[in-house]
């Protein structure tokens, strides 16, 4: 049977490592006994792991050349493929508003904003594994005063516990691509509520993060201007001047970021 062709504009790297795939669709065995989604399985090579698994599977494609190649050699997943945009779905719609694992050899240009999504569906997805390029691994599960520490860190971390399981060579794809990779699982916390304002605290971590090397000073000044345009450019300034915001934001510990939403609300 015909083979898929990988498609650069799709970001898609077929894994060709039965081993490998075999590990990786075997994270999902120490999260909660819930159904499976599957984000891009290309030739379906760890899917054919999957469907042995005693949980509903479903799979989520956007190249037609795939889900064709799927109905194909996988005849039994008809009515478990989903031919659509991930990050276009309503994934309360996926398991009738059950919660799920979400799982895949994730494409490599949108994992980010498959992890955004997660969060934005945090209470439907208790844990989520898969491949990503290592450097996004290493930053999801990073610490407070590391390089990696970042956006993805703090954000994730605020709600999910986050897992290096092991790395990937590059070898083990067609194509194989320019980085390695790594499997990783993320586990719903206990957090129901941050204790602050959620998208307040998104925008903080956000904007602080973006010009990485100034300090917390320079990075929020023009943000709380925006923010509070009535206030006393004084009001401002006397708040900017506690020592805190001489460091980096590197330095700051979710704790740490979510005590400085709250003072920003205060204002």
């Amino acid at each position: 049977m015909r083979s898929v062709k990988p498609k650069k504009c799709l970001g898609q790297h077929f894994l060709t490592d039965l081993d490998i795939a075999k590990r990786i669709a075997d994270t999902v065995d120490a999260c909660s006994d819930v159904p499976v989604l599957e984000v891009g399985p290309g030739m379906g090579v760890m899917t054919q792991f999957l469907m042995n698994k005693p949980r509903h599977l479903k799979v989520v494609e956007l190249d037609e050349e795939s889900v064709n190649y799927l109905r194909r050699t996988w005849p039994q997943l008809e009515n478990d493929i989903i031919e659509d945009d991930f990050l276009k779905m309503h994934l309360d719609r996926t398991f009738d508003g059950a919660p799920f694992v979400l799982t895949g050899n994730y494409p490599y240009n949108i994992s980010s904003q498959i992890f955004f999504k997660m969060l934005d569906n945090r209470d439907l997805i208790p844990c989520c594994t898969g491949m990503i390029q290592k450097e996004v691994a290493d930053r999801i599960c990073a610490h407070p005063g590391t390089k990696a520490y970042g956006i993805l860190s703090v954000l994730i971390q605020a709600w999910y516990t986050p897992e290096y399981l092991f790395t990937v060579e590059p070898h083990v794809f067609n194509p194989p691509p320019k980085v390695r990779s790594a499997v990783i699982r993320l586990t719903r916390n206990d957090a129901t509520h941050l204790g602050c304002d959620e998208a307040l605290f998104r925008r903080v971590v956000k904007t602080t993060f973006n010009q990485r090397r100034k300090t917390l000073r320079n990075n929020l000044r023009p943000l709380l201007t925006e923010l509070l345009p009535a206030t006393d450019p004084s009001t401002i300034t006397a708040f900017l001047a506690d020592s805190l915001f001489n460091l980096r934001p590197e330095q700051l510990s979710l704790a740490q970021f979510i005590e400085l939403t709250n003072s920003i609300q205060r204002l």
